[in-house]
């Protein structure tokens, strides 16, 4: 198909474009932008296997693999290596149980002069 070959040009232009970021010891790449970009082109890798696109789940397992390179040595946190993923996925689980359940009547703002319906 040449989909699968449209898409594959895709995923090489991503990581044509990853690459120089990689490559730079100083770059720092915040976790909340590098996980679920790294997810995304793995989850992207799997469903083009599934539906037979081998080239595009090449490319896609290429992006997967740049952007898991990224998360794992690019990120502003002191730590590197794929550990970095369990402490993006803990620090998450830290936020929501910090916020809390909100019951949205207590939160809810009126402007002056409007009706709270």
């Amino acid at each position: 198909m040449w989909q699968d070959l449209i898409f594959l040009a895709g995923s090489v232009l991503s990581i044509v474009f990853l690459a120089p970021t990689v490559r730079d010891v100083t770059a720092n790449i915040p976790l909340a932008s590098s996980v679920p970009s790294m997810t995304i082109g793995a989850v992207y890798a799997v469903t083009y296997a599934t539906m037979g696109m081998r080239f595009s789940a090449l490319g896609s397992l290429g992006v997967a693999a740049m952007w898991s390179l990224i998360v794992s040595y690019r990120s502003p946190g002191p730590h590197d290596g794929p550990a970095n993923v369990g402490r993006f996925v803990r620090s998450l689980f830290r936020q929501a149980r910090r916020s809390g359940p909100e019951t949205g009547t207590e939160n809810e703002y009126t402007a002056p002069g409007q009706s709270a319906d």
